[in-house]
């Protein structure tokens, strides 16, 4: 049997680190799908002309909460976007229970976070072309 958790000793300290599950990737997967297909669809008043992408799903332990990580292009007001998408994230919910209504019992409650990860990398990039 494969353990979730993983021990990690420092200094006289323990703690526990907890690994997803192949249930909670799977419902990641699925939730990050759906969502994708919502936001392109039926979400285009929120994003003003920009291109919104789902980069990253993390659903807790108990399915009661998912962290959805979206990505912004082509509108420099990227955290107002995201403040968009949590004012009516229990509208996006709603619309997300009717796609999953057979694949899952309860639809998680969402919170849109911004993936700045492609920022990061630029950055990176640009430090590196500089040497």
């Amino acid at each position: 049997m494969q353990s979730n958790t993983i021990l990690i000793k420092t200094n006289k300290l323990q703690y526990f680190c907890p690994m997803e599950t192949k249930h909670q990737l799977k419902v990641s997967r699925l939730l990050m799908r759906d969502l994708g297909e919502i936001i392109q669809q039926e979400m285009q008043a929120i994003s003003g002309g920009a291109l919104v992408t789902v980069t990253k799903v993390n659903v807790v332990p108990d399915l009661s909460l998912a962290r959805v990580y979206l990505s912004v292009f082509g509108k420099p007001q990227k955290s107002e976007i995201v403040a968009k998408f949590n004012t009516r994230a229990r509208e996006i919910r709603g619309l997300l229970g009717h796609r999953v209504r057979h694949q899952l019992r309860i639809v998680p409650e969402l919170r849109f976070f911004e993936d700045d990860s492609l920022d990061y990398i630029d950055n990176i990039e640009n430090l590196l072309k500089e040497d």
